[in-house]
């Protein structure tokens, strides 16, 4: 299944997930955002947006553009069953681009690289976040949440050869590294619920959700929190004119 029909099937799932949790995974966008070096006055450009849930992350003054492509993000404007590409801004338009947890769903990501590229002012700084082939966090997705979730999951992750394609699309990686944080929660039941809505998971309990987050990746405690123990390679990218 290609992006396009995996989260016409579990976008709303997912959203739901996302609009209950609002804060759970503030440092997989706050992160990114600040290795983007965005500043007051840039365009930035968010691809796929799913419910545009970087945008509360960026500085006051930013003009943020997201592109989704999946109506099933309801609450996001952008989103109208379209296809991903081509990407809806003129050449040149923005200052940077993020695109966070969504390119392990692209078989050949070389199209979006391209088409980001052509959107980015000379000089523009693209972030790419996604998990790392053969991580903690690819194997929970594929093999754990593909064993529970409506759509299955079997993700094409990042390896060195992403990076080569960057290059090939006409970005200079300024830097690449596999970057560790957690999605924050009240406690171990709700980090359950989240991600068993995320997914969409179905025949399984938010209880024994947990406990796979626990044996699988790990929880780190933080006064009364729970944060569930996560990585992401983050690459940052710059356009060559």
């Amino acid at each position: 299944m290609n992006y396009e029909d995996i989260f016409r099937e579990r976008g709303g799932a997912y959203h739901r997930a996302m609009r209950d949790w609002p804060d759970a995974r503030r440092e997989e966008f706050t992160i990114p955002v600040g290795l983007a070096r965005v500043t007051t006055g840039d365009v930035v450009v968010d691809v796929p947006a799913g419910g545009g849930y970087l945008q509360r992350h960026l500085p006051a003054g930013t003009h943020w553009h997201g592109h989704e492509p999946c109506a099933s993000f309801q609450d996001n404007a952008t989103a109208a069953d379209s296809g991903l590409l081509p990407l809806p801004w003129p050449s040149g338009f923005a200052d940077a681009a993020l695109s966070v947890a969504g390119v392990h769903h692209l078989v050949d990501k070389r199209p979006l690289f391209r088409e980001v590229h052509r959107a980015l002012k000379p000089g523009g700084r693209f972030v790419l976040a996604d998990a790392w082939e053969g991580s903690a966090a690819a194997r929970f997705l594929d093999e754990f949440v593909g064993s529970y979730n409506s759509t299955g999951h079997s993700g094409i992750y990042v390896t060195a050869r992403t990076l080569d394609e960057l290059v090939e699309s006409g970005f200079d990686v300024q830097r690449a590294e596999r970057t560790s944080y957690c999605w924050w929660f009240a406690d171990r039941l709700s980090m359950g619920a989240f991600c068993r809505l995320l997914f969409d998971m179905r025949g399984i309990d938010d209880a024994t959700v947990a406990d796979a987050i626990e044996t699988r990746l790990g929880v780190t405690v933080r006064g009364s929190e729970c944060g569930m123990n996560w990585e992401l390679m983050i690459a940052v990218a710059v356009a060559r004119g």
